[in-house]
């Protein structure tokens, strides 16, 4: 293959390579080793890939263009190479959610989401990095270390996708699987440039997922879905893992909403950028500024919901075996001594147990979830939310963490955007929609309810047409 046709495979979205795949014009096996030529060019700077299955990935390659050659295959995504994130299950690899204690610990059975993936003819090539447990918003853990942004290797990738974004803005794969119960598609997608979907309330299994979240509060703030070059691929792929088919929306029937000034912090290029986007679909849509239902109490909702008793089961995982001293490891670690947990997952458990609602309070936040499910059903019938993912783009490593995670309750400022979608449940598509001064990308989000997906999809495409869209970074690290 020459180096243009290689090239030309790495900034294929799922959907054309398979269109080139179903033609003749390209094979499986040129597809993959392109993608595997990519990420160990890549990874040694970016640190994306945790865990390959090169070999095996180019077996089943072959084994599908000899297929494609003998029978009609109709798999959506027969002999297309993807990726995911660790925390999935894949049979014969490890899922250890970053903790050194679980290095080797190879898994005997697929997560539903692999199961459906596969069953379509995907082709995976490997597991992507994550902060320890998905625990907090920057890609870093004892095991793999820290993952890099592929614009700017000083800066964050945000997480817990981190590792998934930095690969599908390196065009290291046509697509991929990322998981988000704080902004963990939404904020890696906005940080590198990619299209990512955070799907609604048990919309898509989250069987094989590590780890898992036990209270009912959080599992329905856990949405999992697709990471691509595309917006047509992030709803192909989110139908393929998805548990009901998408119901069809007339989009001229929407309203769409932006919020007003809400005095949070938001940088003056995506405001700019905000405002542009109202003005052009204020020519084919009824435009409100309006604050949803709820929205100002979110973002407080969602820490006491992650620190429901005090964190305890992931501090059962993060400890495994030994006792659980939280305390002393991120002391361990900030003096730089050798410890199994990095300071990040030690200090989020630290602030869960000081965040921890009581029983009353929990009661509490129950009643005001089921009334507030009611209201926004009826808030988000026929409209789409607009809003931003972070206040700024990409910073450097570590700031992000700071203000997520900082006993003076900074998340107040930083996390409502992201925040919001998790506590009601609802779907929310990020979009690339330009880059900032320093050329970091900077993204917005797509927000309604459950049934409302493929409004979400058509909108998106939309913005994805008259604005940057995906674009594939060109490292100047090789």
């Amino acid at each position: 293959m020459t180096t243009l046709q290689h090239t030309f495979v790495l900034d294929m979205d799922a959907v054309q390579l398979k269109a080139e795949l179903d033609s003749g014009q390209i094979t499986s096996r040129q597809a993959t080793e392109a993608y595997i030529a990519q990420c160990q060019a890549t990874n040694p700077a970016v640190n994306f890939l945790v865990e390959e299955r090169f070999t095996k990935a180019l077996a089943e390659a072959d084994q599908a263009d000899k297929e494609r050659n003998t029978t009609k295959m109709t798999g959506k995504l027969f002999g297309v190479p993807i990726s995911m994130k660790e925390s999935f299950d894949v049979a014969g690899m490890q899922t250890t959610g970053g903790l050194p204690y679980r290095k080797g610990q190879m898994q005997t059975t697929d997560a539903e989401i692999v199961r459906r993936l596969k069953a379509e003819g995907a082709i995976l090539i490997g597991k992507t990095n994550t902060p320890a447990l998905c625990f907090c918003q920057e890609t870093d853990n004892a095991l793999y270390g820290r993952t890099n942004n592929p614009y700017d290797l000083s800066r964050t990738v945000g997480g817990s996708s981190g590792g998934e974004g930095a690969a599908i803005a390196l065009g290291a794969a046509a697509a991929g699987i990322g998981s988000d119960i704080g902004g963990s598609i939404r904020f890696p997608s906005h940080f590198t440039g990619v299209i990512g979907f955070k799907s609604g309330n048990s919309q898509v299994s989250s069987i094989g997922s590590y780890p898992a979240e036990e209270h009912p509060l959080q599992q329905r703030m856990l949405g999992i879905g697709p990471m691509t070059k595309s917006v047509r691929d992030a709803k192909l792929l989110y139908s393929i893992i998805a548990d009901e088919l998408l119901m069809e929306n007339e989009l001229n029937q929407y309203t769409v909403t932006f919020l007003p000034d809400m005095k949070l912090p938001l940088s003056k290029e995506t405001e700019g950028f905000l405002q542009a986007i109202k003005g052009f679909l204020s020519t084919e849509f009824p435009i409100r500024e309006d604050i949803p239902p709820h929205f100002q109490e979110s973002a407080e909702l969602w820490q006491e919901i992650m620190s429901i008793d005090g964190a305890s089961g992931a501090a059962v995982e993060a400890f495994g075996t030994r006792p659980i001293r939280p305390v002393r490891e991120f002391l361990l670690d900030k003096a730089g001594k050798q410890t199994d947990l990095h300071r990040y997952l030690s200090w989020a458990l630290i602030g869960a147990s000081l965040f921890k609602p009581s029983a009353e309070r929990v009661a509490e936040i129950e009643t005001i979830i089921e009334k507030g499910d009611a209201e926004l059903d009826r808030y988000l019938d026929k409209r789409i939310l607009v809003l931003p993912v972070y206040h700024t783009a990409a910073l450097s490593h570590g700031i992000v963490y700071k203000e997520l995670f900082s006993i003076r309750k900074t998340f107040l400022q930083y996390i409502p955007y992201v925040a919001y979608a998790n506590v009601w449940g609802l779907p929310a598509l990020t979009i690339p929609i330009g880059a900032d001064r320093d050329g970091m990308p900077l993204g917005v989000q797509l927000v309604s309810k459950i049934g409302n997906e493929d409004a979400l999809f058509a909108l998106g495409a939309r913005l994805e047409e008259e604005y940057k869209g995906y674009s594939r970074v060109i490292p100047s690290f090789i």
